[in-house]
């Protein structure tokens, strides 16, 4: 059974950084892409960034230069740290797996305010 569980969302001000994690069980990890999305309220979800199995990474123009996506294979973990965060990445934060599309988490919400 393929799941994916995240963690480390939380409450900061504008400026600072927080590190999210998500743990996935069920699949062949390390083969398979890895994507995290957002969705705040009120808007459609939104890719954020992508790692291929291979390491490469691709971002979207509003995370390039302030979020970073890695891989730990050895622990079936696929993290985003955030940085210099602002109000507007306030959001619900999911990943996802290439391999299984359809598949969600329950996502870890973050909130950037003041």
């Amino acid at each position: 059974q393929v799941q994916l569980v995240e963690s480390g969302g939380g409450l900061v001000q504008p400026g600072e950084s927080l590190r999210l994690s998500c743990a996935a069980s069920g699949f062949t990890f390390r083969t398979s892409g890895m994507s995290w999305y957002r969705q705040a309220p009120g808007k459609e979800r939104e890719l954020v960034a992508t790692i291929t199995s291979s390491g490469s990474t691709y971002y979207a123009d509003s995370a390039k230069g302030r979020f970073t996506i890695s891989r730990d294979n050895a622990k079936n973990t696929v993290n985003l740290h955030l940085f210099n965060l602002k109000p507007e990445d306030t959001a619900v934060y999911y990943c996802k797996a290439a391999a299984f599309p359809g598949i969600w988490g329950q996502g870890t919400q973050v909130t950037v305010s003041s």
